[in-house]
């Protein structure tokens, strides 16, 4: 009987502890932009800092745009937006993530989400070099936002 009765404390915890962080996740918007405060076809913001099961939604300003995840902590679930439709992503897992606008990636937009603390962060800079060879003008921009990350 103490037995089963631990059990049920302890599985009335774990509901307790879910429910909670469910109710402290945040929801974040990226705006998908052709113009903004700093240059054109950009995310903004570009970078974000978030914790993990927070959202974010991916929200077309301007048409013509998407949200893809490039690159994501492993075991993170990823998204593929569709063209001029919103996309909302759940950050399931630690570290640093890449996404990019698939029609635009040539021209440099791209964003960062950072989850937590950024484990992944060689990684992301490994993934980060290779997504460049497809950016043809603002190429500074993915490595200004991996510097922001911690």
């Amino acid at each position: 009987m103490v037995n089963r009765m631990i059990k049920r404390i302890a599985g009335l915890t774990a509901l307790l502890l879910l429910a909670t962080a469910a109710a402290n996740a945040k929801e974040f918007t990226v705006e998908m932009r052709n113009s903004g405060e700093s240059s054109s076809m950009v995310f903004e913001p570009p970078f974000l800092q978030v914790a993990v099961g927070d959202t974010v939604r991916f929200v077309p300003v301007d048409q013509g745009h998407n949200s893809v995840s490039e690159f994501t902590p492993d075991g993170a679930k990823g998204w593929q937006g569709v063209r001029n439709e919103a996309v909302t992503a759940t950050i399931d897992k630690e570290g640093i993530y890449i996404y990019r606008c698939e029609p635009h990636t040539f021209m440099g937009m791209v964003g960062v989400i950072q989850a937590g603390k950024a484990v992944n962060k060689k990684a992301a800079i490994e993934a980060a070099r290779v997504l460049s060879e497809q950016i043809a003008v603002n190429k500074e921009r993915l490595d200004k936002y991996l510097s922001l990350s911690n």
